[in-house]
């Protein structure tokens, strides 16, 4: 079902995920959903890989980490957050030289604990890995010194952007 975009979120500069200057990164797009779902476009390369043709489970668990972990900023933009906990299923092989969907939600949230759930859907709109995952929120200074590393947080629009994505119902 095709559902329009609100807006595209911000990303980092040196990110694993979605780093725009991390020359090993996989530089994913983060867009907030008319429904409240995030999802993130992905096409990760060979450098991504563990087995030949397949993505590496661990960043299949770093995609699904990041967009559940940011689906916090769909309910409170400012928030910030570290992983507590995650839980991953794996069902089918993630390819990588194509692009994926990831998507996160938000399941429960209190003052300082939200949980999320996501998913990562192949091009065919199959569910290949699920995951649920706890979070704490913290204020940005407790996390990290962006500004001391060089670091920024903005949106980097493109002319390829969609207006709208294209999401089954998982």
């Amino acid at each position: 079902m095709k559902k329009h975009i609100v807006k595209k979120h911000n990303v980092g500069r040196g990110c694993f995920v979605c780093g725009v200057k991390n020359p090993f990164g996989l530089h994913t797009d983060f867009f907030e959903l008319e429904d409240g779902t995030l999802v993130a476009k992905v096409t990760p390369s060979e450098h991504h890989q563990s087995y030949p043709g397949r993505l590496h489970g661990g960043v299949s668990a770093a995609l699904l980490d990041e967009t559940i972990g940011r689906a916090i900023n769909v309910l409170e933009p400012d928030t910030w957050a570290v992983t507590v906990e995650i839980n991953t299923r794996y069902k089918k092989p993630v390819p990588y030289g194509v692009e994926i969907t990831v998507t996160g939600r938000i399941v429960e949230n209190s003052r300082r604990i939200f949980t999320g759930e996501g998913a990562i859907l192949l091009p065919s709109g199959e569910v290949a890995v699920t995951a649920t995952a706890k979070y704490m929120k913290l204020k940005l200074s407790d996390i990290a010194d962006f500004e001391a590393n060089g670091e920024s947080w903005q949106c980097y629009p493109y002319e390829t952007d969609p207006d709208e994505i294209d999401l089954p119902e998982v």
